[in-house]
């Protein structure tokens, strides 16, 4: 009898050693597919023997000279002002979308009113279609505005940006209300009694228990803005003062009919390299709270 446990215990943790062996290959191998384009950037921007699209992966002449030409202010193509034009645009659309959301979801929590579960199930039914579907129509609201089109000021199309991204944030309420859900409402009624109104309940009860889900929603509506490309170079159009670095990236490889893309190829590669870097950042200080926040808001309430 103990010879036959031993045999299966021996036969089990051989089958769980091939398993998990051929589970690591696969990962390996998945890995090692996905970082391959990000390597491949990174070398290309340090290539310094041409500027066009070469058919092999390692430099054989190393530089930083595609750093530099990133901070070269009084160039053709002012990478920096473009990228001081995405951190503003990034920064201002997370501060008001993430009190946007937080709000709409702690009253979608907490309150009850008539029109509430309406409200939810139309919210997610817009959210269904993509959003670029809309673009023309935001178009036009805008020109009407007068921030886009030839008299426009120079600060117009960034803060069409602006408007339009929280303009929208609502319908991001749905996970964050399901972290709000997790909260004991016993909280709530026992400010309440204490003579605390719902303002207050809000900010100095609800989100101090809520800092992995806030900080969930700033990851969130920060690296939306920061990476848009289709409706900010839609808003934007030619007017080059006023480009995300998204769209000015974009013109380094497309530009003037596709001949750019053989002057500015390994300057691209140093300007997403250089664009990355505050994601990065940010992901890498703050992914616990990410996790936490996904994975709390992931409950049904």
């Amino acid at each position: 009898m103990n010879n036959l446990n031993t045999r299966k215990t021996s036969s089990m943790k051989a089958r769980r050693i091939i398993s998990n062996t051929f589970i690591y290959i696969i990962l390996v191998i998945i890995s090692i597919i996905w970082i391959f384009p990000f390597v491949y950037l990174l070398l290309q921007s340090f290539r310094g023997e041409s500027t066009h699209v070469v058919g092999y992966m390692i430099p054989q002449k190393w530089t930083l000279d595609n750093y530099k030409a990133l901070f070269d202010f009084s160039g053709q193509y002012p990478f920096m002002r473009w990228y001081l034009t995405t951190l503003v645009i990034a920064l201002v659309s997370c501060i008001f979308q993430t009190i946007f959301v937080l709000m709409t979801s702690y009253c979608l929590s907490r309150m009850r009113f008539k029109a509430r579960k309406g409200i939810m199930k139309l919210i997610l039914i817009i959210g269904m279609f993509p959003g670029f579907l809309s673009m023309i129509a935001i178009y036009f609201v805008i020109k009407q505005l007068g921030l886009i089109g030839n008299d426009a000021p120079n600060f117009g199309g960034p803060l069409a940006l602006i408007l339009v991204y929280i303009a929208g944030s609502a319908t991001q309420y749905y996970i964050v209300k399901g972290f709000f859900d997790t909260i004991p409402k016993s909280l709530d009624e026992a400010a309440m009694i204490d003579g605390a109104n719902r303002n207050t309940i809000f900010w100095k009860i609800i989100l101090p228990l809520s800092k992995p889900i806030v900080i969930y929603t700033i990851l969130i509506t920060f690296v939306a803005p920061w990476g848009d490309f289709m409706l900010s170079s839609y808003i934007l159009g030619t007017k080059q003062s006023s480009w995300t670095v998204a769209v000015g990236l974009q013109n380094w490889l497309t530009g003037n009919n596709g001949q750019n893309i053989s002057k500015f190829f390994t300057r691209f590669c140093s300007g997403a390299v250089f664009t990355s870097i505050p994601i990065m950042v940010l992901f890498f200080l703050l992914q616990r709270y990410y996790v936490e926040g996904i994975t709390g808001g992931s409950v049904k309430g």
